[in-house]
């Protein structure tokens, strides 16, 4: 007997694709775009569950869901019970197609033992894209052993409304800095061959972070223009540069059509605009949703052949609007099979690609060879130290001597490991009795690293949500025995009622009832961005004792803190620095790192100055409110260092160019200070006259470099004109003639050296272009 087309290795991709299709029944075809989660299929032991399997499964299934992170299973048993899926549904099903296998990995994979990395905001923080890469390269490594070949990261939306949850999933508030950051995460996640990758996932198409209200699911009101400017720029990037292979719909509707059913979003304009040839997978539950939220549905059925015929490929994390319901749509007529197949090809393209195939089983074994190495801990702490940003240091306060004789450690995110990690974290997203994994604490980094004859005392003062000032008392006392006090304070993110919702509460109906632990993450949407309980009082009481003050933020979202930046001499903005959290804290606060961290949000003075990212309009920059300006507490891109530092000698290669070339911009940055340290140096560009209102700057270019004391470095930007393109009022991409400021500088409002560059002619700009300047140093 001759072997099938699509069991051949050496057959081309097309061709097994073809074969298998052709030999599919419906039933088989559309289960290829349904998942299933592992309560559906294992016991309570993590072993499969055969008569589960036949039921959940009985044509095969596309995808399986978090078999790790929904199941509980460490890395070992969860590669176990992959392997005992996959054999399955290779010898008990028709065909023998393998299961894609995803996972979450925000942050890290999100399951028992999985390495934890700062969250999202805090990489984009580093403004080193080459880090980020190294870190899902690490988190591929994880993934990959334990059988999971789909990641449901990054988050790419621009995050412009900071009562959002959800800003600390992001890149930050800036297009160019979101995609730098993206494409970065998808290569090293991806890596250079598939066949031994993870597919990223870019979420949630397209402009969530900008919803009404900042309410997650809310209805987003954005332009046509601005939308694909802004907001799906960084998509585009990523896809053309890095050929992300997998897209997530996001929740809301924009202009009253619902993203999951919007065939404008996710075939015309995902496919057609930017030639995007992956699968489209459904956030979870979001089909559904057309039904229930967004009344555009009559019924499930009808939901499921609504997103299927916009383009949404695979129902995730369970079957509910696909399968059976879209067998009976297509035998009513409600969808043409045509529309089932196109959909079935490209998932399984992507099952050949990524050679599932042809070598589907894990070594179980070797798990724990790529899991929480000393290597992956080292990384975490680099990156953690790269995140924290450093707000303020008056008269040098920092850094603090390691023979510090009485040091006082308070507040309620000072000795917690819960409260380092980000909502995407499976101890934060689950919330377990105890961390699977060893995170250290601030508390712990700062004892690791004072002296043998270091006092370090400790008080908790308060909660981060609770009302009471019982432990003020003890923290004053704390302080005042003190010669100095560090203050660690700010949120605690997680997704309160994903546990209760197992027991029949919703996690609407678990906010509403006041139970809600944590004031950060998906689901805590909040109306004011003020420190939450009474942490600010805390500090003020602190503060008032005389002793010098270091206050430490760990939290998911820019808060207003005007009060502690009035006051308070020295600040570091730590984020969710990840398993490495205290001692990362610690090698900054005590000068074994110098920090150089910059903001990638706009930090407000107030809730109604958003948005206030700093490449808005002049119009809207320049208009004041009766009781404030609209100037940020602390601007994009800002980050202070132990040491200073010079920029001079700004030269560009040519004042005038043409609408098709380049033009290199130099400067030389020089460290002026007495400590070894890095600058982010920022390349910012304006439009002086165009056909259409134009931020009053983009970045368009950042480095970040090394320098030794009294060392300088000369860095060299080309910046293309394809990045100087804009949508016309006839849609077009478009460089139009006329003159450019270039700006370099140490953030979005400390600009340090300008210039000018004329384009001599009008250009139309093809889709696929250039997204990103070249940068060198030497």
């Amino acid at each position: 007997m001759s072997v099938p087309v699509y069991r051949r290795k050496d057959a081309p991709v097309e061709a097994r694709v073809e074969d298998l299709l052709s030999r599919m029944t419906l039933e088989e075809k559309v289960a290829q775009l349904g998942s299933v989660g592992p309560k559906e299929i294992l016991d309570d032991e993590g072993n499969l569950d055969l008569e589960k399997a036949k039921e959940a499964m009985p044509h095969g299934i596309g995808q399986i869901a978090r078999i790790a992170g929904a199941s509980g299973l460490f890395p070992k048993k969860a590669a176990e019970a992959s392997n005992q899926v996959q054999k399955y549904l290779l010898t008990q099903t028709r065909l023998g197609i393998p299961a894609l296998i995803h996972e979450e990995c925000l942050s890290g994979l999100m399951s028992p033992g999985g390495s934890v990395y700062p969250q999202s905001i805090g990489m984009a923080s580093s403004f080193e894209p080459e880090l980020m890469e190294r870190v899902t390269t690490e988190v591929r490594k994880q993934m990959r052993s334990i059988g999971t070949h789909l990641g449901l990261s990054p988050v790419v939306d621009i995050a412009r409304d900071f009562r959002w949850g959800r800003v600390e999933e992001t890149f930050g508030e800036d297009p160019y800095l979101v995609a730098s950051m993206a494409t970065a995460y998808a290569r090293g996640l991806q890596g250079d061959d598939l066949r031994e990758g993870v597919v990223a996932t870019l979420k949630h198409f397209a402009g969530h972070g900008v919803s009404e209200g900042g309410r997650n699911h809310a209805p987003v009101n954005v332009p046509p223009r601005e939308l694909r400017e802004t907001h799906i720029f960084p998509y585009e990037a990523a896809i053309r540069t890095a050929r992300v292979r997998s897209v997530m719909n996001a929740y809301h509707s924009i202009d009253g059509i619902p993203c999951a059913s919007s065939r404008e979003l996710l075939t015309d304009i995902l496919r057609g605009e930017l030639g995007f040839e992956g699968i489209v997978v459904s956030d979870y539950y979001s089909i559904r949703l057309l039904h229930e939220d967004h009344l555009v549905a009559a019924d499930l059925r009808e939901a499921g052949v609504m997103a299927l015929s916009a383009g949404l490929d695979v129902e995730c994390p369970t079957i509910e609007c696909y399968g059976e319901k879209l067998v009976s749509a297509v035998r009513d007529g409600l969808i043409s099979e045509a529309v089932i197949d196109n959909a079935v090809r490209r998932h399984l393209k992507l099952k050949f690609e990524l050679g599932l195939f042809d070598d589907i089983f894990v070594e179980p074994d070797r798990v724990e060879l790529v899991f929480e190495t000393k290597e992956q801990r080292e990384l975490a702490r680099e990156a953690a130290r790269k995140s924290i940003v450093l707000l303020k240091n008056e008269n040098n306060l920092l850094p603090l001597a390691k023979n510090i004789k009485r040091l006082a450690v308070i507040g309620p995110n000072a000795n917690s490991t819960r409260s380092v990690q980000g909502d995407y974290t499976y101890d934060a997203h689950v919330d377990p009795l105890e961390d699977t994994i060893k995170v250290v604490t601030v508390l712990e980094g700062i004892k690791a690293k004072v002296s043998p004859e270091t006092e370090v005392r400790y008080a908790q003062g308060c909660t981060i949500m609770g009302e009471s000032c019982d432990g003020f008392a003890e923290a004053v006392q704390c302080a005042q025995e003190s010669d100095l006090a560090v203050v660690v304070i700010g949120g605690k993110s997680g997704l309160s009622g994903l546990i209760r919702r197992e027991e029949g509460v919703s996690a609407v109906d678990f906010n509403q009832q006041g139970l809600v632990t944590e004031p950060d993450g998906e689901s805590h949407d909040r109306a004011d961005l003020e420190l939450t309980g009474v942490q600010e009082e805390l500090v003020k009481a602190v503060y008032a004792t005389g002793t010098p003050t270091v206050v430490v933020l760990i939290n998911g979202r820019p808060l207003s803190i005007q009060w502690i930046a009035e006051n308070i001499p020295a600040i570091l903005e730590a984020w969710l620095p990840g398993e490495e959290a205290g001692t990362a804290v610690a090698d900054v606060l005590f000068g074994d790192y110098n920090p150089g961290g910059k903001l990638p949000v706009s930090i407000p003075k107030a809730v109604g100055q958003q948005p206030v990212h700093y490449n808005r309009l002049k119009m809207s920059k320049s208009r004041k409110y009766i009781s404030m300006d609209t100037e940020p507490l602390y601007p994009f891109g800002f980050g202070l260092s132990y040491t200073t530092f010079s920029f001079g000698d700004l030269k560009l290669s040519a004042k005038e160019i043409a609408p098709a070339d380049g033009i290199t911009i130099s400067c030389r940055i020089t460290n002026t200070g007495e400590r070894a340290g890095e600058e982010v140096v920022q390349l910012y560009v304006r439009d002086n006259l165009a056909s259409r209102a134009r931020p009053i700057k983009e970045l368009k270019g950042f480095k970040r470099i090394y320098l030794e004391p009294g060392e300088t470095k000369n860095v060299r930007f080309r910046l293309h004109t394809d990045q100087l393109a804009f949508l016309d009022v006839a849609g077009n991409w478009v460089v139009e003639p006329g003159e450019f400021t270039v700006m370099v500088g140490s953030s979005s409002e400390h600009i340090h050296l300008s210039d000018s560059f004329t384009v001599t002619g009008l250009r139309q700009v093809p889709l696929a272009r250039k997204f990103f300047s070249e940068v060198e140093v030497e």
